[in-house]
């Protein structure tokens, strides 16, 4: 059985929580029935939609795949903001569901919050930093990909410039922009990389209008991490005549003119692991953390017709080398600010 709110929906019965059992009990024909049948029963909370063609429908699928694999009752609520974050974790605890997902490293707060109150629900944070008893972190390693991602914009640009867009800045994607960085300079050391942060991660007109602004800086690469609003910067980029990477899932299909390669980050798979451990009561308090060694999981998309086969082996042959830790990246101090750098070794 699976149950689907959308934010409004959820608000309007997340309100009725807090007054009467009977009244709770009138709605529950929108709702998961509260008692547990013995099943096991997940759920995941999503800050897009899950149709954006990326990161939600990622997390929504690897949920999907575990129904699938354990037979798991789930549900799902959709755009969730801040404020309601909370609230929305509470509520899956209170009706009973097993493992909670919180798919976005702006849950964290939230997860700490609600995490001891509810010691017979696990959470995992999907990009998340924090862990404890029932608290588990699964993280992808976006800089080792973005770093790939950064020695192909790099080969491709002609104006030396590139540009990183997404909706929020912090620890994720801070690390993403690091590696898209590192591997840019690995090729040219003077090569110019701003960033943008739109705020939100499926406004449509806000990202084109950020991706406008960027193309007309002379930017002609393009790294972007967005939800829904991650097709308006591809086909923009397409419209405009310069390049850009897919994110989350492969994405060369949106713009096959602009996308060099896609960053192909398979939650589906990660979370349904996640979701099998936790079943099994195997699952721990701790991070998570899967790179390019889990080439199923974290890999490079399909690569656009118009990448050179040069390149396209540069970036395999530098896959590998981080698989076996011949490149790999080392807590750093530069310029007075605590970063990575890239840490090279014959191991």
């Amino acid at each position: 059985m699976a149950a689907h709110f959308g934010r409004r929906e959820f608000l309007l019965y997340g309100s009725l929580t807090f007054g009467t059992s009977l009244l709770l009990k009138a709605c529950s024909r929108n709702s998961t029935p509260t008692g547990n049948s013995g099943g096991f029963k997940i759920a995941i909370a999503l800050p897009g939609v899950i149709s954006d063609q990326a990161w939600n429908q990622s997390g929504y699928e690897g949920v999907q795949l575990a129904k699938q694999k354990l037979g798991a009752e789930t549900t799902h609520v959709e755009q969730v903001a801040q404020a309601d974050q909370t609230e929305v974790l509470s509520d899956f605890a209170r009706r009973g569901y097993n493992l909670v997902f919180a798919h976005g490293g702006q849950f964290d707060a939230a997860i700490q919050q609600v995490a001891p109150q509810f010691p017979n629900t696990f959470f995992v944070g999907v990009n998340g930093t924090v862990n404890g008893s029932n608290i588990a972190a699964l993280r992808i390693d976006h800089l080792q990909a973005s770093y790939l991602c950064g020695i192909i914009g790099a080969s491709m640009t002609k104006s030396n410039k590139l540009a990183y867009i997404a909706g929020q800045e912090f620890e994720a994607t801070q690390q993403e922009l690091r590696g898209f960085e590192l591997g840019a300079k690995s090729v040219n050391p003077k090569i110019q990389i701003s960033s943008t942060f739109t705020g939100d991660w499926n406004d449509v007109a806000k990202a084109k209008e950020a991706t406008q602004a960027i193309i007309s800086s002379g930017a002609d690469v393009i790294y972007q991490w967005l939800d829904n609003a991650s097709p308006v910067v591809l086909k923009t980029a397409s419209e405009k005549g310069v390049y850009a990477f897919g994110n989350t899932k492969d994405q060369l299909e949106i713009a096959p003119k602009s996308v060099l390669t896609s960053a192909v980050k398979r939650l589906d798979l990660a979370i349904a692991y996640l979701a099998e451990l936790a079943k099994q009561n195997k699952i721990k308090g701790q991070i998570y953390a899967i790179g390019l060694e889990k080439p199923d999981i974290l890999n490079l998309g399909d690569f656009g017709s118009m990448v050179p086969e040069k390149v396209k082996q540069k970036a395999l042959s530098t896959k590998q080398e981080i698989v076996a830790k011949q490149i790999s990246f080392e807590k750093c101090n530069e310029n007075g600010r605590n970063t990575r750098c890239v840490k090279k070794s014959t191991v």
